[in-house]
């Protein structure tokens, strides 16, 4: 699969920009706030209905307008599908496939791509949040009816808090609380099917990981992956936990394993954890609570292991992700996007880097100083400055070199026709 063509509307600091795309890979190239980070941002929200920047939808819409709107045809074996997404500033947002209503959560089953952003060593050295959002950006689109369910347990798990928050407040006892059996029984449906769905994903990525690691380092560290479940008492928010995991299963996903189903475990959580929910009006157990613990040589990677070690980590994660969507995908390869990654990677890990993703099918690449990125990847280049696209000349040949040969910066009118602007036409 690849993005054939793009079109902006009031999303970050464009007010109108069109791209047609060509499959390989392709450098965007500007000075630092410039936009080149907003187009392939605007890519990935359609795969992940989300952001790797920011938590909120409205800091991408434009300052000043109501509403954003991203439009991406998608061409795969011959195939064409055009995906449109409004964000509304407010009301709900609204899609379309093939001009077709939709809901925003459908459009993950034909956009797949996988980002590398300089915030992924936060994957390694950053909070257990980091971790469960890159699992759940995978699960999404391997399992687009999966952002429904995670939409549910966020929505009672709110409500189960706001419960718990008005009990300790007016000095409840459990037994005056009945309306908190009907939320936890809501609660461990929907969070029972989180943590399985997520703990089959650990177990698929242990063997892409490990070769993915090796393709970068050329050498074996045994990069692991954990499950780490706070329903079987693990506490990620506990700084010895990731220690203790390294060298005990308990609290890992396995030490469950054949003791109890998922929901069960998860009822006995609730039900021995009630006192001190109610002392801190929080749910202390369930999906939103669990962790990854990575490990490399048996230990944890967050604090042991160097910092090119712990990028090279999360190159590896990465690039396991995109090779199980590769495999499971009816639609061919993700897209993938290097957001600024080649900057923040020494000689040699660039060249392994882009030896690991030259194969893909379309690689969209950012990067302020084009020479970061290594030759075989830096044969079409789109220039951005202030939140447009710019046209630029080729450069000489007359020394005989391959030129750059610069992306197309802007659709035709027939593809315009195919794409209306209007706000309203979502």
């Amino acid at each position: 699969m690849h993005v054939a063509r793009l079109s902006l509307t009031d999303f970050r600091n464009y007010r109108s920009a069109e791209l047609s795309i060509e499959p390989g890979a392709t450098v965007i190239v500007g000075r630092n706030g410039q936009g080149k980070t907003n187009l392939v941002e605007a890519v990935g929200y359609l795969a992940t209905l989300g952001s790797h920047r920011v938590s909120s939808d409205q800091a991408l819409i434009r300052a000043g307008a109501d509403a954003a709107i991203v439009r991406a045809l998608l061409s795969s074996g011959g195939r064409e599908v055009l995906l449109e997404l409004q964000l509304n500033r407010l009301g709900a947002n609204r899609a379309q496939v093939n001009r077709a209503a939709a809901k925003p959560r459908d459009l993950p089953r034909y956009a797949h791509t996988v980002l590398f952003a300089p915030e992924d060593l936060a994957i390694v050295r950053g909070e257990p949040s980091v971790r469960r959002r890159m699992l759940d950006g995978l699960l999404v689109q391997r399992m687009p009816r999966l952002a429904g369910v995670m939409a549910d347990y966020d929505r009672v798990l709110k409500q189960r808090n706001s419960l718990l928050k008005s009990a300790r407040a007016r000095g409840l006892p459990a037994s005056q609380l009945t309306t908190l059996d009907i939320w936890d029984e809501r609660l461990v449906e929907l969070g029972a099917e989180l943590i399985d769905r997520r703990d089959d994903l650990v177990s698929e990525l242990r063997a892409p990981l490990a070769a993915a690691y090796r393709s970068i380092v050329d050498d074996d560290h045994r990069p692991e992956l954990q499950h780490v479940l706070s329903i079987d008492g693990a506490d990620p928010d506990d700084e010895t936990t990731d220690a203790a995991a390294a060298s005990s299963t308990g609290g890992t996903a396995e030490a469950g394993v054949g003791r109890a189903t998922t929901a069960e475990r998860f009822s006995a959580a609730l039900t021995s954890l009630r006192r001190k929910e109610l002392e801190r009006g929080v749910t202390l157990a369930g999906p939103h609570r669990d962790d990854v613990l990575l490990l490399l040589n048996g230990l944890p990677a967050k604090g042991y292991a160097s910092h090119g070690e712990s990028w090279s980590f999360a190159l590896a994660l990465r690039l396991a992700s995109a090779e199980l969507l590769r495999r499971d995908s009816s639609t061919g390869d993700p897209v993938l996007v290097l957001d600024d990654v080649f900057a923040e990677l020494d000689r040699l890990r660039r060249e392994r880097l882009a030896a690991a993703v030259g194969g893909y099918e379309q690689v969209l690449i950012t990067a302020a100083v084009l020479e970061d990125v290594p030759e075989p990847l830096s044969h079409r280049v789109i220039r951005i400055a202030a939140g447009e696209v710019v046209d630029v000349p080729e450069p000489s040949t007359d020394d005989g070199a391959e030129p750059h040969r610069e992306a197309a910066a802007s659709v035709g009118p027939a593809v315009a026709e195919s794409m209306p602007s209007e706000a309203s036409g979502v």
